[in-house]
């Protein structure tokens, strides 16, 4: 049991991107509040708007993630199963037991979400449960709790709400600056929005690609059956196949957040996806398996 309890344990690597991703994006924060009183905003409403924004993705990040997928939090009487499994998690990981979602979807995914163990949501969707057996499904959950116990959900939070602000300000300054008598004002803000995004999203590919194999591995751990974690994660990758096209686009902007993203297809997505190749996480969990089999025999 106390082998259980410490298999979520610190990864030193993943510790350093985080906080190498926390000091640049506060760079980025810093670099985008001076470009935007150089735009003639006050310091005031620059202050209010960085503190909001700051606040917004600490706060209600999960909710509208939730809100995104069209998840609801359920009880234990209405999902016993998916309850029973959390707890038995929680309890071998020594974590605090999350609030538990569901989201009403045909979609074959989950995620965690959340600033903290102590606030946190882990969703699964009906079409993970329909397709999985309960050993893999709870290996996809428990790479879920990994998630949550590393503390990368909030990073990769900021990082990727910080992307879409910047993004949309860019959008905003791109038109607010047109026209045949430019703004300086509008152009600054643009290219600063537009900076901050690129740069924001190349953070997050960088933490979240290490972060998957990082939750891998602490779930296999957890639940001592890495082939059951593969077996889940080539069946979503095949299910994913069957869904309709129009639930794959709906679902696509939590792309970062699940534990397989809807669609990777061609070299470039590949090459910007939010997770590594399937197949890499696959040879990494059957690598642990025969290690654990090597141990135990």
């Amino acid at each position: 049991m106390a082998t259980t309890r410490t298999s979520f344990g610190r990864d030193p690597g993943l510790q350093i991107r985080m906080i190498g991703t926390m000091l640049l994006l506060g760079v980025l924060y810093v670099g985008f509040g001076a470009a935007i009183y150089a735009a003639g905003a006050g310091a005031v409403m620059m202050l209010v708007l960085l503190g909001g924004m700051a606040l917004a993705q600490l706060f209600l990040s999960d909710k509208l993630a939730l809100r995104a997928m069209g998840a609801r939090i359920v009880t234990p009487e209405e999902a016993p199963g998916l309850h029973a499994m959390i707890d038995r998690l929680c309890i071998q990981a020594d974590l605090p037991k999350p609030r538990v979602a569901v989201a009403d979807t045909p979609v074959p995914n989950a995620f965690a979400m959340g600033r903290s163990p102590k606030n946190a949501v882990v969703c699964a969707t009906t079409g993970i449960m329909e397709t999985l057996e309960p050993a893999e499904l709870e290996g996809v959950m428990a790479h879920e709790l990994a998630h949550v116990k590393n503390r990368d959900v909030m990073i990769m939070t900021f990082a990727s709400f910080f992307a879409s602000i910047a993004a949309m300000m860019a959008q905003f300054a791109f038109f607010f600056g047109g026209g045949d008598d430019e703004s300086p004002a509008g152009i600054i803000v643009f290219l600063a929005s537009l900076l901050v995004y690129v740069i924001s999203f190349f953070l997050m590919l960088a933490l979240s690609r290490y972060r998957e194999f990082t939750a891998d591995r602490g779930a296999a751990l957890v639940t001592g059956r890495p082939s059951a974690l593969s077996s889940a994660l080539v069946k979503i990758s095949r299910q994913m196949e069957n869904t309709p096209q129009r639930d794959l686009r709906a679902a696509g902007e939590m792309n970062a957040f699940f534990i397989v993203p809807t669609s990777v297809k061609s070299t470039i997505q590949t090459i910007l996806s939010t997770h590594p190749p399937m197949e890499k996480r696959i040879e990494r969990l059957q690598a642990l398996e025969a290690q654990l089999q090597s141990t135990t025999a």
